[in-house]
């Protein structure tokens, strides 16, 4: 179970089509939260780095989510030698473009190109299809080449699509339980959510030393404009 999100962003239009019909749930990932960022990496590491790298992060980026190099080292680094190189694919990409008919996604900037909050609604909203090529579909993206790898935490479900008559009203979703997972449905979520938050950093590590310098910034100038406009009037008092 090392293909997670293996056909992601494979049919652009597509996804753009399901969005329209399927609410996303609001993903509810803090970039502050360094447990969930840990466990999140864990989940990559061990369900999506068979298919996607993430080429444009370095293996001792994870340090900025409090892990140490032998941490690193040890739990998570599998497809590299040092923790400086980039956290590459797991197999030949080729071999992945035969498989799937294109190469599976890079995932280094896939949060801010789809969204968080499309991130951890698909991973949620796999269900049994027997007419599907793998077997699986999913809600978000119709058609999905993916086969849902999480299943046996998250369990196999079933969607019913229930369509308005004469194009009036909206389309209704009823999900059903077909087995268990080794999860519940909180944990799930919570794994998930998670998955997401890496996702998220791993677009941006930078992004949240940026805001708060960002803030910092705006503080200054906004102090320095009540001085300047001070200025401005003394400076211009006598001129009519």
């Amino acid at each position: 179970m090392r293909n997670l999100l293996a056909a992601l962003l494979f049919v652009p239009l597509s996804a753009l089509a399901s969005e329209a019909g399927y609410r996303l749930d609001r993903s509810p990932h803090d970039p502050h939260d360094a447990v969930s960022l840990q466990s999140g990496a864990r989940t990559y590491m061990n369900y999506c780095l068979g298919c996607h790298g993430m080429q444009f992060m370095r293996y001792d980026g994870l340090k900025d989510l409090g892990l140490t190099e032998a941490q690193i080292r040890d739990n998570l680094m599998f497809t590299a030698e040092k923790v400086g190189e980039p956290i590459k694919i797991a197999f030949n990409p080729k071999e992945a473009k035969s498989w799937f008919g294109v190469a599976p996604p890079d995932l280094s900037v896939i949060a801010r190109s789809r969204g968080a909050d499309w991130l951890y609604t698909y991973l949620r909203t796999f269900y049994r299809d027997e007419k599907a090529p793998s077997g699986w579909n999913n809600a978000v993206f119709p058609n999905v080449a993916m086969p849902h790898v999480l299943w046996s935490v998250q369990g196999v479900r079933k969607l019913e699509v229930a369509h308005p008559k004469e194009g009036h009203g909206a389309v209704q979703y009823k999900w059903s339980e077909i087995s268990k997972g080794t999860m519940t449905p909180t944990e799930y979520d919570a794994t998930v959510r998670d998955l997401v938050n890496f996702l998220v950093y791993a677009s941006e590590p930078a992004g949240g030393k940026r805001r708060s310098i960002g803030i910092i910034v705006l503080f200054v100038l906004s102090v320095l404009f009540i001085f300047a406009y001070l200025l401005k009037k003394e400076y211009w008092k006598d001129v009519k």
